[in-house]
């Protein structure tokens, strides 16, 4: 399944965001992937932030990541940085933008 998602950084916190995305600790991408993803993709325009991520099931990701510590550890990191953050609760998987169109 894919799930597009829509965050938002701090407009002050920009270059720490990136600076951060180039140091994703191993054991979080490792866990990421464990978890059922196959990717995940983060574009920034401004302050917001477009993620898509392929996966077997989302809400099962969430749940297997939720209270994983390298990941609770990130997600503080990046409360710090973001006005509007990913959730990783189950209500989280909700949180997908919903498709409008896909070219046929």
């Amino acid at each position: 399944m894919r799930v597009a998602l829509h965050t938002k950084v701090r407009a002050h916190r920009i270059a720490d965001y990136e600076a951060a995305h180039r140091e994703v600790p191993k054991e979080l991408t490792d866990a990421i992937r464990a978890a059922g993803a196959t990717s995940w993709t983060i574009w920034r325009r401004g302050t917001d932030l477009f993620h898509l991520l392929e996966c077997e099931d989302y809400g099962r990701l969430l749940a297997a990541l939720e209270e994983l510590l390298v990941n609770v550890a990130w997600q503080a990191r990046m409360a710090e940085l973001l006005d509007v953050v990913h959730d990783y609760s189950q209500g989280g998987a909700e949180a997908g933008l919903p498709v409008v169109w896909e070219l046929p």
